[in-house]
């Protein structure tokens, strides 16, 4: 878990952006090997990257997002990148997420940078989810 200043601007950012909290303090508590990656302008977060394992060889990149002032500036693709470089350099071979068409700007991102969908979903909400894969070389 990241200090509490940061983990306090992430769940300020992530309630802005999905205007909720969802409890995510104790959502990220209970995850396997946790990985946050946070953006930074001075003391403010303007971005994060947040997965955890699904098993050895296979990580779950699974909630991200940047500040609506400082979007368009590289900020989530970067994140991607430092959040790939790294689970290469322990071991992942597969990175996994998932998203929804009115996320369309990630999904975007995500099959720009190398992710393919493998399927598709509708959750208990009704919500149709799109399952990526991308393979880490």
């Amino acid at each position: 878990m990241p200090d509490t200043d940061v983990l306090d601007g992430i769940i300020e950012l992530h309630k802005a952006i999905f205007d909720t909290s969802d409890d995510l303090i104790n959502k990220m508590a209970s995850k396997p090997k946790l990985l946050v990656i946070a953006a930074m302008n001075g003391t403010k977060v303007i971005g994060y990257k947040i997965g955890y394992e699904l098993d050895k060889n296979k990580f779950y990149s699974w909630l991200g997002g940047v500040d609506t002032f400082y979007r368009k500036h590289g900020i989530a693709s970067e994140l991607m990148d430092r959040q790939h470089q790294y689970l290469k350099e322990i071991g992942y071979s597969i990175v996994q997420t998932k998203t929804m068409n009115k996320w369309r700007n990630m999904l975007v991102l995500n099959i720009k940078n190398g992710f393919d969908v493998i399927d598709t979903y509708t959750d208990k909400k009704g919500r149709h989810k799109i399952i990526l894969e991308k393979k880490l070389l």
